[in-house]
């Protein structure tokens, strides 16, 4: 059963759903995230407007991600990470290497890295062990994916 507070879905809007629908399908394939299937025409064909993938986890609980269409007016604009809105969303990873093997998918895509997978550990606001790679989604959203330790403060 979901955890009370945990996280059910992010809807995230995007300027141009043909750019960013197979840069979303790496990252989220290379973290094990299932595609959802739908004849809805929005998310099928060779050119789909919308697009969610999901993760199940042990406890049964999914959590989902989808992406879709910007306003018209809206769809140019680079996203701003400091005005109001989230600055960035991270993602577990199970191990470093699950970090790196998502950072390799992303840079097969051609991917814009913004820095690469490295030990936080020590630095202030960081944990012992905090091993994480940033990216910038086509609209300049910024993901993180981060192994953290169990057990570490």
């Amino acid at each position: 059963m979901a955890q009370t507070g945990s996280l059910n879905h992010i809807d995230i809007s995007v300027g141009h759903p043909a750019r960013s629908v197979p840069f979303y399908e790496a990252f989220f394939t290379a973290l094990g995230y299932r595609r959802w299937k739908s004849a809805h025409p929005e998310w099928s064909g060779d050119s789909p407007q919308r697009a969610t993938w999901s993760i199940r986890f042990d406890d049964g609980s999914v959590f989902a991600v989808e992406v879709r269409p910007a306003r018209a007016e809206s769809r140019d604009r680079a996203y701003d990470r400091y005005a109001p809105g989230p600055h960035h969303i991270a993602f577990n990873a199970g191990s470093r290497e699950e970090v790196d093997r998502v950072h390799e998918a992303m840079l097969t895509l051609g991917a814009t890295v913004l820095d690469p997978p490295t030990d936080y550990g020590g630095q202030p606001g960081y944990s012992k062990g905090y091993y994480a790679v940033f990216f910038a989604d086509p609209d300049a959203l910024k993901l993180e994916v981060a192994h953290i330790p169990l057990g570490t403060p």
